[in-house]
């Protein structure tokens, strides 16, 4: 029995599912001069410090994986047997 997790971010009242495109702006974010306005826009947020909760709360091991690895593990969820969401 093979089980996949899929990870969502809960900022405030939103809650942002960790998918290859936010990996990618993670990515991004991590390995630049990114500012935290700069990411809350990429991300949908209202501000900075909404930006700056949801970087408190992203594991670092998911902003430093490549999106390509991401994209991977999240192909093997549709032929996993169960698929858990993991809300952080």
């Amino acid at each position: 029995m093979s089980i996949c997790y899929k990870y969502t971010i809960k900022i405030g009242e939103k809650k942002i599912e960790i998918d290859e495109n936010i990996v990618k702006i993670l990515n991004t974010y991590v390995r630049t001069e990114t500012s935290l306005e700069k990411l809350a826009e990429q991300l949908g947020l209202d501000d900075w410090s909404e930006a700056y909760e949801f970087v408190k709360k992203a594991p670092a091991w998911i902003m430093w994986t490549p999106s390509i690895l991401w994209r991977k593990e999240m192909e093997k969820c549709e032929k996993a047997d169960e698929v858990r969401v993991i809300v952080i």
